[in-house]
């Protein structure tokens, strides 16, 4: 069994808003946004870059659960 970090108040309210879902960066609040490296480093979570749009070049960037 792994054990789950401990997670302060607010990368578990990031956690919980990004759900089983994934998530533009940008819809993250920006108080909130600062827990994002701090799920990352713990492997909770992923970063990745994708395209808004089939139809345009333009990515963004995207969070999901691991």
């Amino acid at each position: 069994m792994s054990e789950e970090p401990e997670l302060t108040p607010v990368e578990e309210k990031v956690y919980k808003m990004i759900g089983n879902s994934e998530v533009m960066c940008k819809q993250i609040p920006q108080k909130l946004s600062g827990a994002i490296p701090a799920l990352v480093q713990k492997g909770l979570v992923e970063v990745f870059k994708q395209r808004t749009s089939p139809y345009t070049d333009k990515k963004a960037k995207y969070i999901r659960r691991k």
